[in-house]
């Protein structure tokens, strides 16, 4: 017989795999505070469906490129209404990776005029070699 799972019944290792993470990035979690640790229950943790939500926010805000430090600020604005401060932290990353994105175009840019430079036929120093010295 198959036992179904109650609402507050994932162990650490299925509410890790819900979130798509590993159990100690979930311990890691709890470390940091971004996370709750349960009260054990028959000597094992129970995590339920608000903890799922709330790993898999954890996730995608890093994915966004977000810092811990930053996911602790929108997740304590999430339990309240300022909608101010969450779009003042989101156009901060957003302005944050705009720059990162200029810096890379940048460096692809001035990368393939170097590999244009370096191409078969040309004949002398390699001037990506070169460039790397300078």
């Amino acid at each position: 017989m198959v036992r179904s799972q109650a609402p507050d019944d994932l162990t650490i290792g299925k509410l890790a795999a819900a979130g798509n993470v590993g159990v100690e990035t979930v311990r890691f979690y709890q470390r940091r505070g971004l996370l709750a640790t349960p009260r054990r229950l028959d000597g094992i943790r129970r995590y339920g469906p608000a903890d799922v939500s709330r790993l898999r926010f954890i996730r995608q805000a890093q994915a966004a490129g977000f810092t811990l430090e930053e996911i602790r600020q929108l997740l304590a604005l999430d339990s309240g209404e300022d909608r101010a401060a969450v779009r003042l932290l989101a156009t901060k990353r957003l302005a944050e990776l705009e720059a990162r994105m200029a810096e890379l175009q940048e460096a692809r840019l001035s990368l393939q005029r170097l590999v244009s430079e370096c191409a078969v036929g040309k004949t002398g120093p390699c001037p990506i070699l070169k460039s790397f010295k300078a």
